[in-house]
């Protein structure tokens, strides 16, 4: 059977449209259509009934999941594995959502290089929702998320506890202001609680999606914050960002998924460089925050 048919089986079941899974697939919605009627003629039985609202699964539909994201998983890794270069055992790839790249997955290529230089990496960053349906599906090994959405077949580890707080570029803080306040989306639950705990902030000047291009933007011109307390305390030591006192801070963790039933020979070494980084990194933190505690005491 054409993999191809599986995989447009499955995108119509994540978007629940034929229209939309053309266009993940970059292909035209009659493409997908011959491919849905070619596969329910292979397996005798019709899949989904289409109407206004999209596309649902038939009974024969939802018994046959199960058995195509195997055949995906399969042929995924089995292609995977065909193109390790020589002298690797085995290929890990590794997907991790945009604003928590930096510094994790840095330090965890470094950890990997000295630690298990028989496995070949690949490292995808990218939008949480379509990563977690690759590692569903067998195309990623792990990825790394912030709240990930608890699915069958998949696991879900912690790595790192991490704080959103509050920062400006002035030296007496107060609470921000709309006109220089720079708003990033650091998710849904992150949007809830700000809305509760800022309501004057709904409506602002500057909003990013991305993390690194609002603190270079507040750096650049001045203002206030919320960032992950791992990648500002440099800019704290140095003065050139403040904490905002009796401002409330956000829990930011980090978190593994991979598939319960995944190759643990492969992604044992590279679940422990993940621990063994983040723990690293949440002691340099602790560190890094009480050095910054001591100097602001010195100062008051």
């Amino acid at each position: 059977m054409d993999i191809n048919l599986a995989r447009t089986f499955l995108e119509i079941v994540s978007s629940h449209s034929f229209a939309q899974a053309a266009e993940r697939l970059h292909v035209t919605q009659t493409a997908v259509s011959a491919r849905v009627k070619t596969l329910e003629e292979l397996l005798g039985r019709q899949l989904f009934v289409r109407n206004k609202a999209g596309a649902s699964l038939t009974p024969a539909g939802e018994q046959f999941v199960r058995h195509a994201m195997t055949l995906v998983q399969v042929w995924e890794r089995a292609r995977q594995q065909m193109a390790v270069p020589p002298g690797r055992r085995a290929l890990v790839t590794v997907g991790c959502e945009i604003s928590l790249w930096h510094p994790l997955m840095l330090d965890w290529l470094l950890w990997m290089r000295q630690s298990a230089p028989d496995l070949a990496l690949h490292t995808d960053v990218g939008v949480a929702d379509d990563l977690l349906e690759r590692v569903a599906h067998g195309t990623l090994d792990i990825v790394i998320a912030y709240a990930p959405r608890q699915r069958t077949g998949l696991r879900i580890e912690l790595l790192i506890e991490e704080k959103l707080v509050l920062l400006s570029t002035s030296p007496n803080p107060d609470l921000p202001q709309a006109a220089d306040y720079v708003y990033v989306d650091w998710g849904s639950e992150f949007a809830a609680q700000h809305s509760l705990a800022f309501p004057a902030l709904s409506s602002v000047g500057l909003s990013s999606s991305f993390g690194p291009l609002g603190l270079e933007y507040l750096l650049a011109v001045g203002g206030a914050g919320y960032f992950r307390q791992n990648v500002v305390q440099k800019h704290l030591q140095e003065g050139r960002l403040h904490r905002v006192p009796n401002a409330p801070e956000f829990l930011y963790p980090a978190y593994a998924v991979y598939a319960a039933d995944a190759d643990m020979a492969v992604l044992a070494p590279a679940l422990a460089g993940l621990r063994q980084v983040a723990q690293a990194s949440a002691v340099a933190l602790a560190k890094d925050a009480e050095t910054t505690a001591a100097t602001s005491s010195s100062k008051a």
